[in-house]
């Protein structure tokens, strides 16, 4: 069962980056980018489940992210290519993080209402998504700076069948936080971006955000939905939706 879900989160991943606005296939590998970000983590490949991978495939990777002024870097379930992080090191790459990632299914789901104060919902005008995207990046310590483009490929989101929920304070309606679940993919959705602005945490706003995304995964027929969390806090609010660590993911990249 845990080798399934290892290929379909995979998979999951291959599909995703396949729906980038630009799409590189070297070899055994899929490059999605974004000719809108230089952003390392939404221009990174993965490999194809099942295929070989030799020394020269890396090479012709990293002469493809070259070519579109990119830097080297993938993200991949470590299992699906269990070989392939000797021949990244050989090449000169180096390992960014190793990150479990937790799987939650209908059995597993435990719903979380919403916190006194707090609506979370789905974002609409263009002033949601900026109010929502704004305090995702406040939320991880401003690590990028927000843009129109990253409007665009959260509406892209929604329209090709993911799913976006932000938390709104009420009655002065501040958005405080969001996340959103990829498209459908092998039965799977991936949940990311969850994130509270620092003077909301600790209030259940993180958990109710991602509850609000995986139900609506399930109720869109989703067998699945994965996620990782960085650190215990993280770790305490997914599992208290039913979220449970199922298998291993690698960042590697090439910076030099």
């Amino acid at each position: 069962m845990k080798l399934i879900m290892d290929m379909n989160v995979q998979r999951s991943v291959v599909a995703q980056l396949s729906a980038r606005p630009q799409v590189v296939e070297a070899g055994p590998f899929v490059l999605g980018w974004d000719p809108a970000s230089p952003s390392k983590y939404i221009n990174y490949a993965t490999p194809v489940p099942g295929a070989a991978i030799t020394p020269a495939d890396v090479t012709a990777l990293v002469a493809a992210f070259r070519e579109i002024d990119r830097i080297p870097r993938l993200e991949y379930v470590v299992n699906i290519a269990p070989d392939l992080e000797s021949q990244l090191l050989a090449a000169g790459f180096t390992v960014e993080a190793r990150h479990e990632y937790l799987v939650c299914t209908a059995d597993t789901f435990a719903d979380v209402p919403d916190p006194d104060g707090v609506e979370v919902t789905e974002p609409d005008t263009d002033a949601d998504y900026w109010g929502m995207i704004t305090a995702q990046a406040a939320a991880f310590g401003d690590a990028f700076e927000v843009g129109p483009a990253d409007i665009d490929r959260s509406r892209r989101t929604k329209e090709r069948g993911g799913v976006v929920r932000m938390a709104r304070s009420r009655p002065d309606g501040l958005i405080v936080g969001g996340g959103q679940a990829s498209p459908p993919s092998e039965g799977v959705a991936e949940v990311a971006g969850i994130a509270v602005t620092e003077p909301f945490r600790r209030r259940g706003i993180a958990g109710a955000i991602t509850a609000a995304i995986t139900r609506e995964a399930f109720a869109r027929g989703v067998e699945g939905a994965w996620l990782e969390a960085s650190g215990d806090d993280s770790w305490r609010v997914y599992e208290r939706v039913g979220f449970i660590p199922t298998g291993k993911r690698l960042y590697i990249a090439l910076d030099s």
